[in-house]
């Protein structure tokens, strides 16, 4: 491997490199935004659990909840490591 395979990323290696530092900027000055919504969407997972039939889809796998745990856990450990 040549020393200029590190200067010589793909479209898409920078594309996503500058992403990540874009998102890791906006979520450094808002710490608490994805916890944030993690719990919002554990909320709104109780609301619709309680409001609509048992045999839809997103009340039968409670994917509301799994998906805002993500995000809260998520959060806090980004938040911890910015």
């Amino acid at each position: 491997m040549s020393s200029n395979s590190k200067n010589q990323d793909s479209p898409l290696t920078q594309q996503l490199s500058e992403w990540v530092d874009q998102a890791s900027e906006y979520f450094a000055h808002r710490k608490g935004l994805l916890p944030l919504i993690g719990m919002f969407l554990v909320f709104l997972n109780f609301l619709l659990i309680n409001l609509l039939p048992a045999d839809w889809y997103i009340v039968s796998t409670n994917l509301l909840l799994h998906l805002g745990l993500l995000i809260a856990i998520f959060g806090m450990i980004l938040a911890w490591a910015l």
